[in-house]
This record gives C-alpha cells, structure tokens and sequence, in this order.
C-alpha cells in the first residue's frame, strides 16, 4: 500500500477573515451550521431537523383544503334538498350537520393533544439524551422541571416527585439529574409497562398455539400488538389517538427494523438452545413461543419508543424478562 502523505497539525482562529473555505455541498453546509463559537472556541451543537419541503407541505394543504369543501358542499347540498321536500326534515338535517361538525370539532382537538403529549415525550427523551452528554444542570434542571410538570397529575408517580423535589437542588451534574429523575419517576411504570407486555405475549402464545389456521394467528398477533402499543403508551403518559397511533406505529416499526431484529433473534435462539424447546414441544406449541416472542419483541419496541427517559440509571429490560416465562411453561409441558 502506498505511504499516505500529513501534515503537521495548524491552530487557526475560525473567525479570521484571510481564511478561505472551499464551496461546501449540502452536507458540508449542514456541519458547518452546527459548529458554534464559545468564546474562541468552537463547539457542536444540537443538530438542527431537517426542514419540510414546501412543496409536500403545500400539497397536502391544498388536497386537504379540497376534500374539506367537497365534503362541505355535499352536506349543504343535502340540506337544501331536505328543505326542499320537507321543512322539518331539512331542520333535523341541519341539526344533524351541527353534531356532526362539533364532533369533529372535539375529536380534532382530543387529536391534536394526543399529539402533543407524544411529541412532548420525544423531546424529554432527545432532551434527556443530550443532557447525559452534555452533563449540563441548567438543562438537567429544565428536563426535570418538564418531567415534573407532566407526570403532575398521575397519583402512581406522588411519592417519586416529592423526593425529586427535595433532592434535585442537592445534585450540580446534571447526568446524575436525569438518573435521579430515572430512578424516582419511572421504576413503577416500567414495571406495569413490563407486566403489559408479559402479559399479552403470554395470551398470544396461547390463542395462536390453539388456532386452527395461520390468518389467525396473525390477526391474534396484529390485535394484540395495536392494543398493547397503546396500552404502553398511555402507561407513560401519551394516550394516543388515532393520528397519534400511527405515528407511534411508524416509530415502533422503525425501531424494530433498526435494533430489534438482531435482539429478537439472539434472545430466542439463546432461550431455545438453554431450555432445549425444539426437542420438548410439538411444532404447534414452537409457533405459538416464537409468536409471543414477536409480541414481546413489540413491547420492548414500544417501551422505548414511549419511554420519556433513555435507560441510563435503571436496565434496560430485555426479551428474558418479559417472556422468560413463555420458555419455562413450554419446557415443563
């Protein structure tokens, strides 16, 4: 291989004007926006979001806009004929539109809180994740203060928030705040999101090692999962809706792709290998663990996603804890 040729390190002060930078391209530019200068040091920042495009903005904007108007102008189109024929049934048209137009009123609103409260918990988890880098207690202080506030009306977290209280002036750094914050707020909810999940792998690994036809089996395990990421998510805090369901769903399912596949198989083929289940169990049976497997294998997803915390001062549970019990049932049957 050929020697490769340096140079000798060079101090420069980013803010001298007889510098001369080459013309960056799209990623180049995108680092240069995070470099920050702290006295005459430079520093990174937090990477900026990528913005949306205007266009995809502006088309859904207007198909949304179009559709609305369609729907409205065929209600009133409705209503003028039932005016036409009757008065009376014009009115009970009319007084039905208003229900109507108020439902959807509320329903959006109930929509757009939902929402919120999910996108809260991402930027309390992004918040947090950056503080344990950063070890910063003015953040350290915001994201407990935040956390605080959320949790505020959830009796489960009382005894965890007043001893937070009390000891958050007493910690300086702010990665022990986030772990205090960790270790009082979250223990009991990660253990009911915990016993959520164990509990619908173990009733998916029952109807499914019953079920006479594969298209149940994956209807039992969509069901059960939709319910059970719903359920994780409203034992954090997210109470989702229907938009907001769909977008924890893309979440869940992007974390999965991303790390749990790898996860799921070396727990399972570590859980098969120490019990010995392929040797014990009829094939029915296997299905019906490795379907329990993948509900729990959902959970994990799900707890991470809806977690408003990463796993720093407390560990991270993992597929033995939730669906340990699946394998030692299968083993003694």
């Amino acid at each position: 291989m050929a020697s490769m040729q340096t140079r000798p390190p060079a101090a420069f002060r980013l803010d001298d004007e007889s510098l001369v930078f080459p013309e960056t391209g799209e990623d180049e530019a995108f680092l240069l926006d995070e470099v920050e200068m702290v006295g005459n040091l430079p520093v990174v920042s937090t990477p900026v979001k990528p913005r949306r495009s205007p266009l995809k903005v502006l088309f859904w904007a207007s198909l949304g806009s179009l559709v609305s108007l369609g729907i409205g102008l065929a209600i009133a189109n409705l209503i003028e004929d039932l005016f036409a024929r009757y008065a009376w049934l014009g009115w009970v048209g009319a007084a039905l539109a208003a229900v109507f137009v108020l439902t959807c009123a509320v329903l959006l609103a109930r929509e757009a809180i939902a929402l919120r409260r999910l996108a809260k918990i991402d930027e309390l988890r992004a918040q947090a994740d950056a503080v344990l880098v950063s070890d910063s207690r003015t953040d350290g202080l915001r994201v407990v203060g935040d956390l605080l506030s959320f949790y505020a009306s959830r009796p489960a977290t009382a005894r965890g928030r007043a001893a937070l209280e009390r000891e958050r002036r007493e910690i300086i750094d702010g990665a022990d705040l986030v772990r205090l914050a960790e270790r009082e707020l979250m223990p009991l909810l990660d253990a009911e999101a915990q016993r959520t999940v164990a509990a619908a792998a173990k009733r998916v690994s029952l109807v499914t090692a019953v079920a006479p036809r594969a298209i149940l089996d994956v209807a039992v395990v969509a069901a059960v999962a939709v319910r059970l990421i719903r359920q994780i998510a409203t034992v954090y805090g997210g109470r989702p809706g229907t938009f907001g369901f769909l977008r924890l769903l893309r979440h869940v399912l992007t974390h999965l792709a991303l790390t749990g596949g790898m996860a799921a198989g070396e727990g399972m083929l570590d859980q098969l290998v120490g019990h010995g289940i392929a040797a014990k169990v009829s094939a029915r049976l296997g299905e019906g663990v490795i379907n329990g497997v993948l509900t729990a294998r959902i959970g994990l997803a799900a707890i991470a996603v809806c977690r408003p915390l990463p796993f720093a001062a407390q560990r991270q549970p993992t597929l033995r804890d939730v669906a340990g019990g699946l394998f030692e049932r299968k083993a003694k049957d």
